[in-house]
């Protein structure tokens, strides 16, 4: 009898025979890769990205990785790290490398939601009459940094839901849309709460990840030390333009997924519901609210993409284990039982992981 473990590899290996000769050539002619940029749509392409950033920001590999996987779906990061680990010079810097408008917008609890969006003003036009003209606000760019994005008020803080998911702001009924590739990343500050506005829940679930930024160990304090004593400028050069991220998306939703690894992540996320049927012992005592279908969403399409970084052409169990965390973190609560065990999130998840098939 043969082992199902070895049927599953041959079922991997048919895959990626099939994503090779008929997937890959059909993506790129419906994306317009063949020739110019097919070649660079490769892991070593998102390498080069890595590398590059590698030269303003110190370690955090991680953040940067899941950064980048983040602005290939389509999707908007939370950042959650005290003051000075380098959250706003990551940002600027993935500008450079993607050669992108950078803005930031600080957020504060005077702040309104045309000081984000912008408004309309009445100005003269060149006959003296007047007309109302649009005011671009600074979501207005590719690459968005809100930061402590907690700080604002919950009217501000709508402000971003329709911009987050449907990449428009509508304005007296004017609908204006933002330019592709559009990326939020939205920091908050752990440990300062006092004047701070939990984010709404329906806001947390439009960011496809929340990430954290450890403190630096002491080598890698002493090379950030370094390298600031040089400039303080960032350094890096562009490597790709916006329409390779672009394209880089089209691919990534070609890269198939078994339906074995579809339903265990599908599952991974239905086990987070203490309420369903068969519920999750774990879920049952650690759990108060689970995560949305965002979530199953959020963690296939990232799964695709982290997939084609290491050079695979399909998903493996191994990148829904490694994207669970960042995907969850944010979209589960945790309830009085957890704390008083002393779990925290990321152990919950942790253990879900080991129970899920």
């Amino acid at each position: 009898m043969k082992s199902p473990v070895i049927g599953l590899r041959n079922i991997a290996s048919a895959l990626t025979i099939f994503w090779f000769l008929f997937v890959i050539p059909s993506a790129c002619w419906r994306a317009n890769l063949c020739g110019k940029y097919w070649p660079n749509i490769t892991s070593k392409t998102i390498n080069d990205i890595k590398n590059e950033i590698r030269k303003d920001i110190v370690g955090q590999d991680a953040v940067v990785e899941n950064v980048i996987i983040a602005i290939i779906a389509g999707g908007n990061v939370l950042l959650e790290g005290v003051p000075g680990v380098g959250k706003t010079r990551l940002v600027r810097s993935l500008g450079q490398v993607l050669d992108l408008p950078f803005s930031r917008i600080q957020f504060t609890p005077d702040l309104m939601p045309s000081d984000v969006t912008g408004t309309n003003i009445i100005q003269k036009d060149e006959e003296g009459r007047m007309q109302t003209v649009f005011q671009k606000g600074p979501i207005f760019a590719n690459l968005i940094l809100a930061d402590e994005i907690n700080r604002a008020t919950p009217k501000t803080q709508s402000a971003m839901l329709e911009v987050m998911q449907e990449h428009k702001v509508t304005i007296s009924n004017v609908v204006y849309k933002m330019e592709e590739p559009f990326f939020v990343l939205a920091t908050e500050n752990p440990i300062e709460q006092d004047g701070t506005y939990p984010l709404p829940e329906a806001q947390m679930d439009r960011f496809i990840f929340k990430l954290i930024m450890e403190f630096p160990t002491v080598e890698e304090l002493a090379n950030i030390v370094k390298m600031t004593q040089i400039t303080m400028d960032e350094t890096a050069q562009p490597v790709v333009d916006g329409q390779t991220i672009l394209n880089m998306r089209e691919i990534a939703k070609e890269v198939p997924v078994i339906d074995d690894v579809l339903n265990y992540a599908m599952n991974l996320v239905a086990a987070t519901h203490p309420e369903l049927p068969n519920a999750n012992p774990i879920a049952k005592k650690y759990i108060k609210y689970g995560a949305s279908p965002r979530a199953g969403q959020a963690l296939i399409t990232a799964a695709k993409i982290r997939a084609l970084m290491r050079g695979n052409y399909n998903v493996s169990y191994e990148d829904i284990n490694a994207l669970a965390y960042p995907v969850l973190r944010h979209r589960i609560k945790i309830n009085y039982n957890a704390i008083n065990d002393h779990l925290n999130v990321e152990d919950v998840i942790g253990l879900l992981i080991k129970e899920t098939k």
